[in-house]
């Protein structure tokens, strides 16, 4: 795979929650470390995405927001 996002994370696939239309993704990229992403029903069956298999999670964005209370 070859692709122009610098933030290219690799990890396994701990859950993946169905919903009527999206699933939600877990992937543990280290040890405690999380990412969660919201990918359609019809995505997630054409990339065949299981728990416990590998997955990359890509970051592509022109901003990151910060917040503190």
């Amino acid at each position: 795979m070859k692709i122009s996002a610098r933030n290219s994370l690799v990890g396994k696939i701990l859950s993946i929650e169905e919903g009527s239309v999206n699933n939600e993704i877990v992937i543990e990229l280290a040890a405690g470390v999380e990412i969660t992403s919201v990918v359609t029903k019809k995505s997630c069956e054409q990339l065949g995405l299981v728990v416990g298999g590998n997955a990359y999670a890509i970051i592509k964005a022109s901003n990151v927001m910060v917040a503190v209370d």
